[in-house]
């Protein structure tokens, strides 16, 4: 079969749009254009020539379309943002680079909370129109950072009234009492990641505030037994290592007016040997129940350091070897 030959094609970049945005500091973007792509691309003023078969051809033409609407809405181009556009036209999907991208769920401080990768836009969609969302993916996918964002997006749009974060405490056996201090010192190590995210969400001086009145709580899930949760968004982090019977008790708490988002990564169970994932069960149980959706995040959402998303995507492929090598035995 022969090699398509490549044809030279030219795009004119609208004169509004300055080409030190479009291509990045010392053509920076430009670059990471070319090592991207099987094409050649030269820049002559607001001229951009491709050479490339049809196929390159047409994505690079996209992706510089993508590029262009992200800058007129006022989204700066980072090499992060070139980087995860490319990766987005990769999948062929419908859904735009610039529509995934330019979704802002917060802001505070200057700093503005978005997806950053096309599951993460299917997962915050799948928040707004799911009471019931099950977030399973790795570590640093944004499972519960995101959850968290449309938890305060939602209460200061007064679409709920509280914030409800909960977490087992299974890394400790939930023997709390054989630790040393307070309650609320033996309590607080396992629900530091959520106050953490708390203080990228809402100004330092106003957590106090709202955790004393009870418009957020943050709370082990051992808390929630026996209550009735009404017009709260709730969140339960770390749902791998909660039990089946402690999961039917979450699930459960719902109440009128109120969202659901469960987060968990099934592949890093905490739970002594021999105890069923809850997260795992559920899935069997609710798959297909109306307004219950399970959205699925992978390796490639990874929106920490980029070794991270190596180190995730290394384990899963030993673990799918592994697998198969004792299926073959």
């Amino acid at each position: 079969m022969s090699t398509p030959e490549p044809l030279q094609h030219t795009v004119t970049i609208p004169a509004s749009i300055p080409m030190v945005a479009l291509l990045g500091p010392a053509d920076e973007f430009l670059r990471l254009i070319e090592s991207s792509f099987d094409a050649d691309v030269h820049v002559r003023g607001n001229q951009v020539s491709i050479r490339a078969t049809a196929a390159e051809s047409a994505l690079v033409e996209r992706l510089l379309e993508e590029l262009v609407t992200m800058i007129r809405t006022g989204q700066g181009l980072t090499t992060e943002t070139v980087e995860r556009s490319i990766a987005i036209l990769r999948t062929e999907t419908e859904e735009r680079p610039a529509d995934v991208l330019s979704l802002n769920i917060l802001s505070n401080r200057g700093r503005t909370i978005r997806p950053k990768t096309l599951n993460q836009k299917r997962y915050v969609d799948a928040i707004d129109k799911h009471t019931i969302v099950f977030g399973i993916g790795p570590a640093g996918t944004g499972k519960t950072y995101l959850a968290m964002a449309k938890a305060v997006q939602a209460l200061q749009s007064k679409d709920v009234t509280r914030i409800i974060l909960t977490r087992p405490a299974v890394e400790a056996g939930e023997n709390l009492g054989f630790l040393p201090g307070t309650l609320s010192e033996k309590i607080d190590p396992y629900l530091r990641p959520l106050y953490d995210a708390l203080h990228d969400m809402l100004d330092p001086e106003t957590i106090p505030k709202l955790l004393a009145a009870g418009t957020i709580e943050v709370a082990p899930l051992a808390y929630m037994r026996g209550r009735t949760l009404n017009d709260a968004f709730i969140i339960l982090d770390e749902a791998q290592n909660t039990s089946p019977e402690q999961m039917k008790m979450f699930l459960t708490r719902l109440g009128f007016g109120s969202k659901m988002v469960v987060t968990g990564d099934i592949t890093q169970i905490d739970l002594p040997g021999g105890t069923r994932s809850g997260l795992r069960v559920v899935r069997e149980i609710l798959d297909g129940v109306r307004d219950i959706t399970f959205p699925t995040l992978t390796s490639a959402d990874v929106v920490r350091h980029k070794l991270v998303g190596r180190i995730v995507a290394a384990y899963d492929e030993y673990e799918d070897e592994g697998h198969e090598r004792r299926r073959t035995r």
